[in-house]
């Protein structure tokens, strides 16, 4: 298998969600202790059919909608364990899934709100004129939110569980990434920091927005917000060439440099795994890096 392909993942509900570039896993412990794995072929996902967005500065909004369609799955898939799938009826399964995919729109409404709307809205009310300036401070405004919010509520007892499969998420892949056996003993020594991390991309766009949002001058708030929001595909896809390319070099001194407050917001949204954990987090990685090597085989023999 080759190290060159790029791994990704998602905390979820005592479990954790592995893709490769063609496979995508879940792997949960379940209320009895054994780890829960679900497997499955993104080649037929709905994803696939928008490979055309496969393109420098393009590709980051495709990895937007991927990281959401996924986790969707990974959570239904997740609560659906601990719920223990096989007593629940349909009708259950169904508020279920509808709980989950409720939570997901409302959380975009929010953090539509809470992130672009209310920093801007605050700002109009300083007597300063200048457009640049408050511009920049509704991005101060922004990451300070962010990170508020995010201290918030990691105090959460089951919040701190999924920030310690974060952690976990992170030491399996860097356990990966360094050319080490998928083992316990391998991953319990690996950094629960990774480059290539939702954190660091929330990070990184919210800094890259400051940026560009400042040339956009400070039209009517009415005009203002959806701007933003419309701009927000281009932040991204700057900022996901950005973390694609800290990804391949995260050991170089000026990458640490400059993914600095990402890598630093990262000891917020983790926390150390517990061994059971990390266990987790290795059988979901195991899986899809499994399926990788038997679909290259499956191409080399063809």
């Amino acid at each position: 298998m080759s190290q060159n392909l790029q791994y990704g993942g998602q905390a979820v509900i005592e479990g954790v969600m592995m893709r490769s570039p063609r496979f995508f896993a879940v792997a949960c412990r379940a209320p009895d202790g054994q780890i829960v794995l679900k497997l499955e072929d993104l080649a037929r996902s709905w994803l696939a059919r928008l490979r055309w967005l496969n393109r420098p500065f393009l590709r980051g909004t495709l990895a937007l909608l991927d990281a959401m369609a996924l986790g969707i799955r990974a959570l239904r898939f997740s609560a659906d364990v601990q719920l223990e799938e096989q007593t629940q009826t349909v009708q259950q399964k169904r508020i279920n899934d509808l709980a989950i995919g409720s939570t997901m729109v409302v959380g975009l409404l929010v953090g539509l709100g809470l992130f672009v709307a209310l920093p801007t809205t605050l700002t109009q009310l300083l007597p300063w004129k200048h457009p640049v300036l408050l511009n920049v401070l509704d991005g101060i405004l922004r990451i300070a939110l962010f990170l508020g919010y995010v201290t918030a509520v990691g105090q959460l007892k089951e919040i701190r569980r999924v920030f310690q499969y974060h952690g976990a998420e992170h030491k399996a892949i860097n356990t990966f990434e360094a050319g080490l056996p998928l083992t316990l003993e391998s991953a319990r020594e690996q950094s629960r920091i990774h480059p290539r991390c939702g954190t660091s991309f929330v990070m990184v766009v919210l800094i890259l927005a400051i940026f560009v949002f400042s040339l956009t001058g400070r039209p009517p708030i009415w005009i203002r917000i959806p701007l933003h929001i419309a701009l927000l595909p281009l932040v991204a896809g700057i900022a996901y060439e950005a973390i694609k390319f800290a990804g391949r070099f995260k050991q170089a001194p000026l990458t640490r440099w400059l993914l600095a407050p990402g890598l630093w917001s990262q000891h917020l949204t983790t926390r150390e795994p517990e061994e059971a954990q990390i266990e987790v987090a290795l059988r979901a990685l195991q899986a899809v890096v499994e399926q990788e090597q038997q679909a290259s085989e499956t191409v080399a023999v063809a």
